[in-house]
């Protein structure tokens, strides 16, 4: 655990009692922080009580006298209204940060390097894929953020240690210390405007992730979409180092037909078996351009990514049965995260559904020829059915356990080669998983119990 040093003799207020609060807090009082900690949920409080926690009731509390306020990311800080601990905070003049400004203000001095990725889809699998060419490499890097570990839970800085991190939409509208040596933006699409207000302000805070760089950092921007080829644009060239699966840039990163080029160098991609598809071209493009930030040989980066095994939850081949293979892609909680799944596979046998998101899936409409059947869970269900109707087959499923038996029934005996069972459901899963990565392992538990199946990967504990 890395302990918060700088905040020492300082109060500080924390909201929010989960794994990302709980470190944080712990990490304060190692460094010598006087801690008022809350939460709205009330078996989160009596819990906390009995652990020992500094908890202060901050309905109750005086705000003028904290220093700082530290805000779980997933509490509204601005739309569609800011929770009632923002406002007090405000009122009172206290910063509202988050643990990841905590750890960035720890990191500043240590010689420690940070490498921020973000972006509406993909940066989780990039995060992970970049840790791995860095260790592979050689490099002492550790990975954490909103990918699931909470950053003070990592190892302590040193001047080797490089810190690889995703970073929500939330996170960096709580960092505004953020200092990255290189900073990543994959793609942008309309997610998570419920709590932004506006695509506009959505990727307003996406660009954050670029605001404290300098002239010695670089700034790796995908440039196949307005939203991101506009922040690009007001990068400085000498930072700026352009990826693209669309189009051959002449100064920049391109990955076309499954081969990256920069340059005179060539990388096939299309021979390793968990970078398939464009997106995953892009996140490759992405990793390549953060390890010659780094200093690491195209050689030693291309090697690395032979030997990346895929993130689990992201288009996870689970196993097959004969010529059916069946895919985990609980992290498609979006439309464009399920475009890129449905695009990857054909023909497709489609578990789709949950707490749906704003739009629906209308926009997937140019992959429903790739699929033969949709099966359909959750509460998106009947909307999902609305807009399949008259497109594509479909079966009313309600749960998960429905739709993968009667999937995996329909894709055996229809008998095409290179099916796939997908889930990538463009959905929350909150409707009936805690989770995207429950709902994962269920899928990966049921299919584990199919006749036949031989699994590429085991279910996790």
């Amino acid at each position: 655990m890395i302990a918060a040093t700088s905040f020492k003799g300082r109060k500080v207020g924390v909201f929010g009692l989960g794994r990302t609060g709980l470190a944080c807090i712990a990490a304060l009082e190692k460094g010598g922080a006087e801690v008022w900690a809350w939460d709205d949920n009330e078996a989160a409080i009596v819990k906390g009580r009995a652990a020992g926690l500094p908890i202060v009731d901050l309905r109750d509390a005086d705000f003028s006298q904290l220093d700082s306020y530290v805000l779980s990311p997933g509490v509204p800080l601005t739309h569609p209204k800011p929770h009632w601990s923002v406002d007090r905070a405000n009122a009172a003049g206290v910063e509202i940060i988050g643990d990841t400004e905590i750890f960035a203000r720890e990191i500043a001095g240590t010689g420690a390097k940070i490498l921020a990725i973000t972006g509406t889809n993909g940066k989780s699998t990039t995060t992970v894929l970049v840790g791995h060419v860095l260790r592979q490499c050689g490099l002492d890097a550790e990975i954490g953020g909103n990918i699931g570990t909470a950053v003070f839970l990592l190892d302590p800085p040193t001047s080797e240690k490089i810190y690889v991190l995703e970073f929500s939409s939330y996170q960096l509208d709580l960092t505004p210390g953020l200092r990255a040596d290189v900073a990543v933006l994959m793609n942008l699409s309309p997610d998570h405007i419920d709590r932004h207000g506006s695509m506009e302000n959505y990727a307003a805070v996406k660009e954050k992730i670029f605001a404290g760089q300098s002239d010695n950092d670089v700034s790796v921007v995908s440039l196949d979409d307005d939203w991101c080829r506009a922040i690009a644009a007001r990068i400085p060239a000498r930072r700026l180092r352009g990826i693209s699966v669309e189009n051959r840039l002449e100064n920049g990163v391109s990955a076309l037909e499954g081969v990256l080029i920069d340059g005179s160098l060539r990388i096939d991609l299309g021979d390793m078996r968990s970078l398939k598809g464009k997106h995953n071209w892009q996140n490759a493009c992405a990793a390549y351009c953060v390890g010659i930030a780094l200093g690491l040989a195209a050689s030693d980066i291309e090697k690395a990514m032979h030997s990346f095994g895929g993130l689990v939850h992201r288009m996870e081949e689970v196993g097959r049965v004969g010529d059916v293979l069946f895919i985990n892609d609980s992290k498609g909680t979006n439309v464009d995260a399920t475009a890129r799944a449905l695009a990857t596979f054909e023909p497709v046998y489609w578990i789709a559904g949950g707490r749906s998101k704003e739009g629906g899936i209308e926009e997937l409409a140019p992959y429903f020829d790739r699929v033969k059947r949709a099966y359909l869970i959750g509460e998106a269900a009947d909307d999902f059915a609305a807009t399949l109707e008259g497109k594509v087959r479909f079966d009313m499923c309600g749960t998960l356990d429905r739709a993968v038996a009667a999937a995996a029934v329909d894709a055996l005996n229809d008998g095409y080669e290179n099916a796939a069972v997908l889930l990538s459901p463009a959905c929350s899963s909150f409707d009936q998983y805690s989770g995207f990565d429950v709902r994962g392992e269920d899928f990966r538990a049921l299919v584990t119990k199919l006749d036949g199946i031989e699994l590429t990967r085991g279910v996790a504990a």
